[in-house]
């Protein structure tokens, strides 16, 4: 089992496979490596490396549960590619991996060969962010796998159509453990006391941590549906970087699952600009 240990010693879990390019996956905030399984295939010619948070997935949780903000994240990214000897990686980011990718930008842009971001940026759609809040830390109410794949599928029909009943059963996986006494979380609780924390912080201008990606080949990926990441904000990171290349996955809230068509299409064409 792939582990190295961070700075401050903690014990984080990753996955390492294929060779060529360097990609660093980095997921969403209560997610982990799983999170690629869905685009793995599409990324051929890659070497692929994914990494599960602290306090998420297979990683040691923190002592002290302020540690989990994408600062100390963005840190522990950077020591696993230490870990691996590599000076340079690219980095595909979900939610809030993109907004550590967007953070690498800008205070170790030479570390980066580019970034892909998927369904989130400067600016984050209050209604997202309530949504966020309402399941985040909290012990799920359906007692089965089973019962948790069913009634997402339900919550979700609008959003993310066409979706077959074993991708949502893929997806509660990756949320939940099965225990005798119900549903666990596969992740720190206290990740929301954390978030909550933080809320209370002014919000900083991300702004230009966006704009700090000039100049790198950059991918921006949105939900048709997403309420995370608006169509306004989308166009304007296009705006702010001409070059950037950009997609909108039609049936797709947060998050798009990256083996879409439209999805697959723009990172492989990001990939070929890296190699």
């Amino acid at each position: 089992m792939p582990r190295f240990e961070t700075s401050d010693g903690l014990s984080l879990f990753f996955e390492d496979e294929g060779t060529g390019l360097p990609i660093l996956c980095l997921s969403g905030l209560t997610r982990d490596s799983r999170d690629f399984e869905y685009v793995l295939a599409h990324l051929q010619g890659c070497r692929v490396i994914r990494l599960d948070y602290r306090g998420r997935g297979q990683s040691d949780w923190a002592e002290d549960y302020m540690t989990y903000n994408v600062m100390r994240e963005a840190q522990d990214a950077v020591e696993l590619l230490d870990h691996l000897g590599l000076e340079k990686a690219a980095v595909l980011g979900t939610s809030r991996g993109g907004l550590i990718a967007m953070g690498l930008a800008a205070t170790l842009k030479q570390r980066l060969l580019g970034v892909a971001i998927n369904d989130v940026g400067p600016v984050l759609d209050p209604k997202g962010l309530e949504v966020i809040m309402g399941y985040l830390g909290v012990k799920p109410k359906a007692k089965t796998l089973e019962e948790a794949a069913a009634a997402r599928a339900h919550v979700m029909r609008d959003l993310f159509k066409g979706v077959p009943a074993s991708r949502w059963m893929e997806e509660v996986e990756k949320f939940f453990i099965q225990t005798d006494d119900g549903l666990e979380l596969t992740y720190d609780p206290k990740l929301r006391d954390a978030i909550e924390a933080s809320s209370h912080a002014a919000v900083p201008d991300l702004w230009p941590w966006l704009e700090a990606l000039d100049g790198l080949p950059c991918a921006i990926i949105r939900g048709a549906n997403s309420d995370l990441l608006t169509q306004e904000t989308f166009e304007e990171m296009l705006t702010r970087l001409p070059k950037a290349r950009g997609a909108v996955v039609p049936d797709r809230a947060h998050v798009p699952f990256l083996d879409e068509p439209e999805a697959v299409a723009l990172l492989q064409a990001w990939i070929a600009e890296m190699q």
